[in-house]
């Protein structure tokens, strides 16, 4: 009885490792299928030559990778950026342009390809950025609005045409803006995007807004896992203001070429609830975006703020605590949310880096500082790719190329499911 019991036991086990192979290889076969469905997922060339350098600096592992790091290195300061002619000659084949920039070209699940994202896209020079920026975040299924502003050059306007031409998911936004530095002009940019954005076919479902220094620090199927997490809430920093940064909105400004301060007093905020201070990145529902462009009282605030001073680092992070606003959440004190605890974008400030073991927020800025903000250098990759924000801010190739170089090879390649780190 014993043996006929111990020989039940291995049929059925036999049984059940059969049905567990089968559906393996069925699994398998269907990721293969959809593989295939795809276009070529090689790795261009762009994106692998820096890569063993790239992952020394991220892991600090330099043992025997010198050479490496030396060439790698050595390019860190770009003397000269790619022309507004190159972009317009290369463009003219879009096909080959595509290609050879190594644009993704498919969704790479149906995951993402159905949960599209839009986004604001304000910029105003180095065109090269812009191209790297864009091709960072593309993907077919989203859906971009550029804002160029009205200074920049006739040169830089044509180009950034001659980009968006090669892809009919990305186009200039349809009013423009003279942006002027903490004037409102910054809102209205972003609220020129979100109307043409409404308007749009695609449905995307969040809303992230950037300007052309900044970059991403995770792929787009990243994002849309944090996104998703967020449950239909908003994501961006918001909290109780000090008392200096209340004169931005106490008192009356005007506009030049800058924003002065005039001794007239404002009125108080045509709202019910209070004031609050962030910055001027956000992560927002379709939801939101809808309701601010409709409802009554969220337009007499915004025409309230049109003569503060740099009302992006007020606005949205007061809209996020009204409770009739889609996505925010409670004004109580326990809501507040720094910016390293949203996710729209991690900054390194210089007041507030130092030793971390004696309690400093991060280290300090490896590339220069710019109006107290790190642009970062590639020493401060290991601590980037470690954050859970979707963007950082500040880069520029000029200051350190590799930073951007490394921080692409690394998402594009975890883009393709071949991730390095």
């Amino acid at each position: 009885m014993a043996c006929a019991r111990l020989l039940k036991r291995r049929m059925l086990r036999t049984i059940l490792l059969i049905v567990i192979g089968t559906l393996l290889s069925l699994i398998l076969w269907e990721t293969a299928l959809n593989r295939q469905s795809l276009p070529d997922l090689k790795i261009p060339q762009q994106f692998s030559s820096d890569l063993p350098g790239c992952l020394a600096i991220i892991s600090g592992d330099v043992e025997g990778k010198k050479d490496e790091l030396k060439g790698l290195l050595a390019s860190r300061r770009r003397q000269t950026l790619l022309s507004e002619d190159f972009y317009r000659n290369v463009t003219q084949d879009c096909p080959s342009y595509i290609e050879n920039r190594g644009f993704i070209t498919a969704p790479l699940s149906e995951e993402e390809n159905d949960f599209p994202i839009a986004y604001s896209m304000v910029i105003h020079e180095k065109i090269e950025m812009f191209e790297r920026l864009l091709r960072a975040v593309y993907a077919p299924q989203n859906i971009y609005c550029v804002h160029v502003d009205q200074k920049a050059s006739k040169a830089f306007q044509k180009a950034v045409e001659a980009i968006i031409s090669c892809f009919p998911n990305v186009f200039i936004a349809s009013r423009l803006e003279r942006v002027v530095y903490a004037s409102w002009s910054r809102v209205q940019a972003d609220l020129n995007c979100m109307k043409d954005l409404l308007n749009s076919q695609v449905q995307w479902r969040y809303l992230l807004n950037t300007c052309g220094t900044d970059f991403p620090i995770k792929t787009n199927g990243e994002m849309i896992q944090a996104m998703k997490a967020l449950k239909g809430r908003n994501s961006m920093e918001t909290e109780v203001t000090n008392n200096n940064k209340k004169n931005r909105w106490l008192y009356h400004h005007n506009v030049t070429t800058e924003v002065i301060r005039t001794g007239v007093k404002k009125s108080s905020p045509p709202i019910s609830s209070p004031m609050f201070t962030g910055n001027a990145y956000f992560v927002v529902t379709r939801d939101f975006v809808k309701h601010v462009m409709q409802d009554r009282e969220v337009q007499q605030l915004l025409e309230w703020e049109r003569d503060t001073y740099s009302p992006d680092e007020h606005l949205w992070a007061t809209l996020q605590r009204m409770p009739s606003v889609p996505g925010s959440v409670p004004a109580n004190i326990k809501y507040d949310a720094s910016d390293m605890q949203a996710l729209a974008r991690v900054v390194k400030w210089s007041y507030l880096a130092g030793d971390v073991k004696n309690g400093a927020l991060y280290y300090p800025c490896t590339g220069v500082y710019r109006r107290a903000v790190c642009v970062y250098g590639s020493g401060d990759l290991p601590w980037l790719l470690r954050q859970y924000q979707l963007f950082a801010n500040k880069f520029d190739p000029e200051v350190d190329d590799v930073a951007i170089r490394c921080i692409e090879s690394v998402l594009h390649l975890k883009a393709l499911g071949h991730d390095p780190l």
